[in-house]
């Protein structure tokens, strides 16, 4: 990999946007940031730092003896036997030096070839923990993408994951950064591998280790307060958000966290996803034959929404799990801190604000609840795990099957109710996506998505170890019917949230939005008027295109619909919200092609929807099949693949400084030559799945805005 140059040399792949230093209130900022996370609890004591050291010393004795142990069982020389040697290796939080107390270590065993991972190490490593009196909780997961076992020793709980190298000795200074330890190595082995080298090249990356430290436990625990912390919910885990901050402050070398805190949102919600967040560029590597992310080659990558590419070869995309809603549910936050930052700046806002909890339970009207159950504890964590894992995918089946008209926002995490020890639920906000224009006819459309959970209960349902007990329920549910075990102490609060940031905002929104109503109605009056004298004008002989305004005034005109303008940033819990490449048409046609969209629009346009006052009638079927053209997006990505040498060109006109934050991507194929349209091609065999169309009378019966009468999901597969 291509490495960044130190001593006050250039990090990462572009020029840094300031070198600036910090200024006297940029000082007093980090202090009280440093202060505010301390007081919060983010930094372990002495004693428990000491605890883990001794906790992985002893880790590593008990890998040590294992080896010997295995190479004995095996019958290898006694110079092999003298010289047998396992090592233990830390990544994650922990080697980033940014957990908090009580968080588990991320380690990863390195032994030699004739260790094997099936036999040895979920094998005989694993009974000799068993018996160990100090481990408890030991959880051997050997199926799983990357094969771990879990466990506590001595109070402390590890993650450890093992990497077979094709060597018959481990050197004790082995270095696993340099890419020839992957040559014959085995998946498995790659990705155990690609933690710990992912996690040693971003400290090498980063001009300040100490200030990068401080910001990323800053945006962790943002993250997590806004509900934005979850790799498998679809948001961003620990290593996306270490990588983000990563770029940051290479862009940024002399900044403090303060600073660094700031300009995190400033830069990320000037983005243009998906181009990808690099920290170093991304070579070839020695012609291993892995696969690394490149939408150019791989049809898969062209679909991702916000790639986070690692620095380590190979190069993959740590972000694939994020949908279109969930980036914009983060596109939204990222807009919301960068208000708060500048409200800071005017000392109208402190870091109490930043750190504000989301409210979710008071961000929709609409909400699905996925509730789970098992016979007894281990199936219900078993059950758990699988559920988890699959709920993302509901995301993804709901957005397609809507056309990414009604956004789903997945809780990152689940509630127990604790007179239910067998039960636990998740839940999903539900609303209408605001980024998609309201059109007539469609703006009282109900969402029928019956069809979509059935077709993600069966595939839940289909878990390879489900035994008898594992059940399955998904219900919609108002924000009046919420079950008071989410709150805190298992009681509902009386009223919604008050004097926080996000209900100024709402109360601003609204009062913005009457005030909108207000002018909308008096320009629709107006415009009636001058409809009406101009209708014969003899100067009017070419019809007059109909445009969003005026489609809005037919509608208020021809039925009883309130016109309520809904700013982009605003969604009903304050949360900022606005849709993804609102404010670039192409985000990708930009960022590969020569197109002529002004990358650095200022501010989007509102859009305004418009909603019945009463239960609309729902439209015809056939009428809802063809809101949107399903090649729409495919269209948009054959553009993104048609370019030759074109990227310096469009990257000349970038200004200054979005070319610092977006680099170039070089659009040649592995031979030097221009890339083609062979993506283009296989992508095209992928059709969308068109909505299935059934047959209704004539008379539409009313519906509500979500229709979801579901019945009990539990078995229905015959298990």
């Amino acid at each position: 990999m291509a490495s960044v140059q130190q001593n006050g040399q250039r990090f990462g792949i572009t020029e840094p946007i300031s070198l600036g230093g910090p200024t006297e209130l940029d000082v007093i900022k980090t202090q009280e940031l440093e202060k505010y996370l301390q007081d919060v609890g983010l930094y372990e004591g002495k004693e428990e730092a000491v605890r883990r050291e001794e906790v992985l010393g002893k880790l590593d004795q008990v890998v040590k003896t294992w080896i010997k142990t295995v190479t004995r069982a095996k019958g290898l020389n006694d110079q092999l036997l003298h010289e047998a040697n396992a090592k233990i290796y830390t990544f994650g939080s922990y080697r980033l030096g940014v957990h908090g107390p009580g968080a588990d270590i991320d380690t990863l065993c390195v032994g030699p070839s004739y260790a094997t991972r099936k036999e040895d190490f979920f094998g005989e490593l694993q009974r000799m923990l068993s018996e160990m009196p100090e481990v408890t909780e030991l959880h051997p997961v050997p199926d799983a993408h990357v094969p771990l076992m879990g466990f506590k020793l001595n109070g402390v709980s590890i993650d450890l994951l093992y990497a077979q190298l094709p060597l018959y000795v481990i050197p004790e200074d082995l270095d696993i950064l340099q890419d020839s330890i992957l040559q014959n190595a085995d998946e498995q082995t790659v990705r155990s591998l690609n933690g710990c080298r992912v996690t040693d090249q971003i400290l090498r990356l980063v001009p300040n280790i100490q200030n990068f430290r401080t910001t990323l436990r800053c945006m962790r625990f943002w993250a997590k307060r806004r509900g934005v912390y979850s790799n498998v919910s679809g948001f961003l885990g620990g290593i996306n958000w270490a990588l983000l901050v990563a770029r940051i402050c290479q862009l940024y070398p002399n900044a403090l966290p303060s600073m660094l805190t700031s300009r995190f949102f400033r830069v990320y919600t000037q983005w243009r996803w998906p181009n990808p967040v690099l920290l170093c560029s991304m070579d070839e590597g020695p012609c291993l034959g892995l696969q690394v992310w490149d939408p150019r080659r791989n049809v898969k990558d062209v679909t991702h929404k916000m790639p986070i590419i690692t620095p380590a070869y190979p190069c993959m995309n740590s972000s694939y799990n994020v949908s279109a809603s969930t980036l914009r549910i983060m596109t939204g936050e990222f807009q919301r801190g960068k208000d708060i930052c500048e409200a800071m700046e005017a000392n109208k806002a402190d870091w109490d604000t930043l750190f504000e909890p989301f409210a979710f339970f008071e961000a929709y009207k609409n909400y699905l609840q996925i509730d789970i159950t098992a016979a007894n504890v281990d199936d219900l964590r078993k059950w758990k795990g699988w559920v988890e894992s699959r709920l993302r995918q509901l995301t993804l089946k709901i957005e397609r099957y809507t056309y990414d008209r009604l956004q789903c926002h997945p809780h990152p995490h689940d509630f127990q109710d604790a007179s239910r020890p067998l039960h636990c639920s998740y839940f999903m906000g539900l609303q209408r996506n605001q980024g998609v224009a309201v059109t007539e006819g469609n703006e009282g459309e109900p969402f029928d998505i019956r069809r979509t959970v059935d077709e993600f209960k069966r595939t839940v349902n289909n878990y390879t170890f489900w035994i008898r007990g594992m059940e399955i329920n998904v219900s919609h549910i108002k924000r009046r019917s919420i079950p008071s075990f989410v709150f805190p102490g298992g009681i509902r609060p009386s009223h919604a949230s008050k004097g926080t940031w996000d209900s100024k905002r709402r109360s601003e929104h609204r009062v913005s939005s009457a005030a909108s109503a207000a002018t909308t109605t008096t320009t629709t009056n107006e415009a009636s008027s001058e409809s009406k004298a101009g209708s014969n004008s003899p100067g009017d002989g070419k019809k007059r295109k109909r445009g969003g305004d005026e489609a809005l005034t037919d509608q208020l005109r021809s039925s009883k619909h309130v016109a309520v303008s809904v700013p982009v940033e605003n969604c009903e819990g304050g949360s900022p919200n606005p849709s993804v490449g609102s404010v670039y048409s192409s985000p990708m046609r930009d960022y590969c092609t020569n197109g002529k969209s002004d990358p650095m629009v200022k501010d989007p346009p509102e859009n305004v929807a418009v909603f019945s006052k009463g239960p609309p009638a729902s439209p015809p079927v056939n009428k809802i099949a063809t809101f949107q053209a399903p090649s729409q997006e495919t269209e948009e990505l054959e553009d993104s693949f048609d370019f030759g040498n074109q990227v310096t060109e469009q990257m000349s006109n970038i200004p200054a400084a979005t070319a610092t934050i977006i680099p170039p991507f070089k659009a040649t194929t592995s031979n030097g030559s221009p890339f083609s349209n062979r993506a283009v091609e296989e992508l095209e065999e992928f059709p969308m799945r068109q909505p299935e169309v059934t047959h209704r009378a004539s008379v539409q019966q009313r519906k509500p805005i979500i229709k979801l009468s579901f019945t009990s999901l539990g078995k229905t597969n015959g298990k």
